[in-house]
């Protein structure tokens, strides 16, 4: 998108020559002749430069630098006029001005004024971004071969621009996948944003993701930029996606398609170049025989589908893990890195983790705060359930029996393909049923036995 300047001038002929001139410079630009017009086109478009005569009639520049301040915008402010004085530039700094050009103007130097402060806003931006990723370790840990399969798949997908659909159980680390991807594409120097939209109340997603304008529903103070706008050249995260609405699916389809929008209560459409990637710990081919998740929907975002393989899959990582989370807990609490014992992990490797990483990552967590020594013993281990118990209170937690049977059937055939090494002839003579029948069970399923 091109960047938009905002002309603040009460003289028409300077109006009319920074319009050209910019524009012939590849900028977007939009002029006001008085301080209130100018507040005007702010509440209603997105400014990413503001140009601002200092002398107007009603409100001049001071008086706007103030209004811009106390409403919250962030655009940067040149300063034009042709009264400079040292107490009038140190007036317009403190009120947030970032550079200040006397009249009459040099459009040359006004251009260069206007490069240096685009790049160093986007400079700010990118440090942020920057502190962002920090906060957030985006590191898949373990070697194990679904590990290997793993990384290689997202290593294989990433320089593309393909949607990706991220499966996996609750605790797997779907998001650290999501955050691989971006940052090994070639977006990744761009915003990354995350939506959860289980946590989000079907009332508020369409102003989540799609932003709105001023007044357009009660509580709309101000205009809210969406998630998609914010995502702009880079990714977009829908996780949980396998939670959204049926009438939200069908306005994300359209939007998915045409990567175009109104903000919720406006009229302005926003072009947009995202990529999306999502992320469900459901069955959707189940969910949409059920009819709770749109078909089209589920064709349009499974172009890649990456599997995240479960802890139990994966127990040969368990050391690296432990290891990897006793040194992130040790430096959070600027102390020693504790040890553990040889009995200790093998204690942690007898555990079927149904919380997966997650549950691990507590586990550990707990263990650096609650340990009394520098070592973690064995005996320090608190008792850990087992998947089969965690299964069981899954399955009496669902309400409807075709439900339970499904989630059931999932479990069965996934124990017994583990018994037998994923051999599916094998498991299906075990378990009386025909190969082929087998096959489709799997599938319909969402089992993985790669």
């Amino acid at each position: 998108m091109k960047q938009n300047i905002l002309i603040v001038d009460d003289e028409e002929n300077i109006r009319f020559s920074l319009k050209g001139g910019l524009e012939d410079e590849g900028y977007q630009t939009m002029a006001a002749a008085t301080g209130e017009d100018a507040l005007k086109i702010v509440e209603k478009h997105d400014i990413d430069l503001m140009l601002l005569d200092i002398w107007m009639p009603g409100k001049d520049g001071l008086q706007i630098l103030e209004e811009l301040k106390k409403s919250g915008y962030t655009m940067p402010v040149i300063i034009m006029t042709g009264h400079g004085s040292i107490d009038t530039a140190i007036r317009a700094t403190r009120l947030g001005a970032l550079d200040f050009i006397e009249k009459p103007l040099d459009l040359n130097k006004i251009i260069i004024t206007i490069n240096n402060t685009l790049h160093l806003k986007a400079l700010e931006e990118e440090n942020a971004l920057l502190r962002m990723k920090t906060e957030k370790d985006d590191e898949i840990i373990g070697n194990s071969p679904a590990v290997r399969k793993l990384k290689e798949q997202i290593d294989t997908a990433a320089p593309t621009d393909a949607w990706i659909l991220i499966l996996g159980e609750n605790g797997t680390g779907k998001e650290l996948v999501a955050r691989r991807l971006h940052k090994k594409s070639k977006r990744g120097q761009h915003p990354f944003i995350e939506v959860n939209c289980a946590a989000i109340p079907e009332e508020l997603i369409e102003s989540e993701l799609f932003g709105h304008e001023k007044g357009s529903f009660t509580g709309a103070i101000e205009r809210k930029r969406g998630k998609f706008d914010l995502a702009h050249m880079g990714t977009l995260f829908l996780d949980e996606i396998g939670d959204m609405s049926l009438s939200t699916q069908a306005k994300i389809l359209r939007i998915l398609q045409e990567q175009r929008f109104e903000r919720v209560g406006g009229s302005q459409t926003i072009q947009v170049d995202v990529r999306v990637l999502t992320a469900t710990n459901k069955n959707l081919e189940h969910e949409i025989q059920e009819g709770r998740f749109r078909q089209d929907l589920y064709y349009r975002l499974n172009v890649i589908p990456i599997r995240v393989p479960r802890l139990i899959d994966r127990k040969e990582d368990i050391p690296e893990l432990v290891e990897y989370f006793l040194k992130w807990y040790s430096s959070k609490k600027d102390g020693e890195q504790k040890a553990i014992t040889e009995g200790a992990i093998k204690r942690l490797m007898q555990h079927d983790w149904p919380g997966n990483v997650r549950e691990l990552k507590n586990i550990i967590e707990r263990l650096v705060i609650m340990t009394s020594g520098n070592t973690i013993t064995a005996e320090d281990i608190p008792p850990l359930g087992t998947r089969k118990t965690s299964e069981i209170d899954t399955l009496i937690t669902i309400q409807e029996l075709k439900d339970a049977r499904s989630e059931f059937e999932k479990l069965f055939i996934e124990h017994k393909l583990r018994e037998n090494g994923n051999n599916i002839s094998r498991t299906a003579d075990i378990i009386g049923m025909e190969r082929s029948n087998l096959h489709r069970k799997i599938k319909g399923l969402g089992i993985d036995v790669e």
